[in-house]
């Protein structure tokens, strides 16, 4: 089954794309609207060993229609969706959005 992903950060990177799934990702530009971007510090030993960086990216809602992230919404399988799961810091999670496009979509977002 096909799923959405809403990348406005490191999955959008191609050398990432193919280090995960072993291809690049179908997909195309969207916004989230009611969120901005703001970074923290990543303390997942796990992560960092990958040759992650220390500061990342994740999202907080700001419940105000005037702030949005542009990124990029991909197709990905159920499996796919596993791997991303397992691939993010331990304290990021998954919850389902929707996108400006009117697209359901699966965001990663800090604990």
């Amino acid at each position: 089954m096909q799923e959405y992903l809403f990348s406005y950060g490191t999955l959008q990177k191609e050398e990432v794309q193919l280090k995960l799934f072993g291809r690049l990702l179908n997909g195309t530009s969207d916004i989230l609207e009611g969120y901005k971007v703001v970074k923290i510090e990543i303390c997942d030993e796990a992560f960092l060993a990958k040759g992650e960086d220390k500061f990342q990216k994740t999202v907080e809602p700001t419940g105000i229609c005037g702030d949005f992230i542009e990124g990029t919404v991909f197709e990905v399988s159920e499996d796919e969706l596993r791997i991303v799961d397992a691939y993010e810091p331990e304290n990021f999670h998954r919850i389902k959005i929707k996108l400006s496009s009117g697209k359901n979509a699966w965001l990663f977002i800090v604990n």
